[in-house]
């Protein structure tokens, strides 16, 4: 048996297996696979090619005593996986959605909080807890049973180790681990796996270094690599992201 309410916008080629729970005002775009025991909830706007695991919830009211029962959504992107007993909550009033991207792989029992975003091709890993407003961007990878803090920011090709707990903010490119979460490399692998050429790698690393293992501090870290290093896309990117981090970012290797 499927309960699929009358209101639901489903689209072709859906499977949908025993014992789960459409409500109404939700759209599922085509080809996708809902396994058994799932529930989605309203608000919940699911893109086309997704696959969604046993148990798993989506968009569920948020875990926020400030939720007044507003009406809010979740959306998840073109050919995202979703693993068993995996929970997503939909937004709040903050910014009224929970954002999963396109080509994303949530592992199973993890947990994405209220007016998180999460971007395109991001991996989560078994039983990682993402608070509310986290921000992860692109191609990053969250090791398993990682923690992390309310409004962090995490840049995109980086990597968290699992078991993390992220309290500060992880700049685009970089491996994080150990307690407290540092700085101990580049992501060199995940990049070159996405096409990053020599010259960009080193750049990066270039820029790392000053960040993180001279014993600069970010001030002057910062006025050393907009002096000295050519402008491209990754500088952008490290230097916009720092500067506009709320919560600082996380401590270097040295």
């Amino acid at each position: 048996m499927v309960d699929i309410h009358k209101s639901a916008n489903i689209g072709t080629n859906l499977k949908i297996d025993a014992f789960s729970s459409i409500h109404k005002n939700v759209t599922i775009g085509n080809n996708c696979w809902i396994g058994s025991n799932v529930t989605i909830y309203p608000g919940a706007r699911i893109g086309s090619n997704c696959q969604i695991f046993p148990g798993a919830v989506i968009s569920a009211i948020p875990q926020d005593l400030k939720f007044k029962g507003e009406e809010t959504i979740t959306i998840i992107g073109d050919n995202s996986i979703i693993r068993e007993c995996v929970t997503i909550n939909r937004g709040t009033s903050y910014s009224n959605k929970t954002i999963i991207g396109s080509n994303c792989f949530l592992m199973a029992y993890s947990h994405v909080a209220h007016d998180c975003i999460i971007k395109d091709n991001v991996i989560i890993a078994n039983g990682v807890a993402i608070a509310g407003h986290v921000e992860i961007d692109n191609n990053a990878i969250i090791g398993g049973l990682s923690a992390i803090q309310q409004f962090a920011k995490i840049g995109k090709f980086s990597m968290v180790s699992g078991g993390s707990l992220v309290r500060k903010d992880v700049p685009p490119y970089i491996k994080v681990a150990k307690e407290p979460l540092r700085f101990i490399g580049i992501n060199k692998i995940g990049l070159e796996r996405n096409n990053f050429n020599k010259k960009q790698i080193a750049t990066i690393s270039s820029m790392c270094r000053i960040l993180f293992q001279e014993g600069n501090n970010i001030s002057k870290a910062i006025e050393i690599i907009e002096n000295n290093t050519k402008n491209c896309t990754e500088k952008k990117e490290i230097i916009n992201f720092i500067k506009n981090s709320k919560t600082g970012i996380i401590k270097g290797f040295y």
